[in-house]
């Protein structure tokens, strides 16, 4: 994970979400035939997209069966939906934002329904289950090559352990390497709550980190 500038002070970042001009080119070709009901519009979005969403997904979340259930009522949505899709953003924050939100709706969901479960030997998510459709892309984004297997695994089960809200925003900005406009396109809010999202989300992963035997992995990764 690269090291990022430190945030301004200045409190003045007030300018809403929104900061996205609408679909591009491309964009609007695709949606055209989503909304023409063409198959290879179907699949080319799926392409272009579905990898990204899970590995978002997937680290919000923390199970790979979870993330693969999030990510096909994603796509559902986002099929459903292309015709009420008003292209006042790009189509890869549309999609985002449709997929932090379900995201944070499972995880809710899960907290008041599975959480004294336990999955069985070979259950899809336990340690001994066989890959699954979808998995993480390795080499896919600059976070990904710069850190080995080992280290990622580390930074992924401490983000776990920190607040959600400011894990997704981290996630978005280091990981999904979403611009700061972007990211408060997808959660709705201003700029100024994104940078104090991220700040916040860093401090809090950082700490996590050094609690660890590994506490040296902070310091590296600063």
């Amino acid at each position: 994970m690269a090291a990022q500038p430190l945030l301004g002070k200045s409190g003045r970042l007030s300018i809403l979400a929104g900061a996205q001009n609408g679909v591009s080119q491309e964009d609007a070709r695709i949606l055209r035939g989503l909304r023409a009901g063409i198959e290879t519009a179907y699949e080319e979005l799926i392409s272009r997209y579905e990898q990204p969403v899970y590995g978002m997904v997937y680290r919000l979340l923390g199970n790979q069966s979870d993330a693969c259930d999030v990510v096909q009522e994603v796509f559902l949505k986002v099929f459903r939906g292309v015709n009420s899709f008003r292209e006042q953003s790009s189509l890869k924050t549309w999609i985002y934002r449709i997929a932090v939100n379900e995201a944070h709706n499972h995880r809710r969901w899960f907290a008041r329904h599975c959480r004294w479960e336990v999955p069985m030997e070979g259950e899809p998510g336990s340690e001994s289950s066989n890959s699954l459709d979808y998995t993480p892309d390795p080499g896919r984004s600059p976070y990904d090559q710069a850190v080995d297997s080992e280290t990622r695994a580390l930074i992924e089960r401490a983000l776990t352990r920190i607040n959600p809200i400011f894990r997704t925003a981290v996630v978005l900005r280091d990981i999904q390497n979403l611009s700061y406009e972007e990211i408060a396109e997808i959660l709705q809010v201003s700029l100024g709550t994104v940078k104090s999202r991220i700040l916040r989300g860093r401090e809090a992963l950082r700490h996590e980190l050094t609690q660890r035997p590994d506490a040296g992995l902070a310091e590296a990764l600063a």
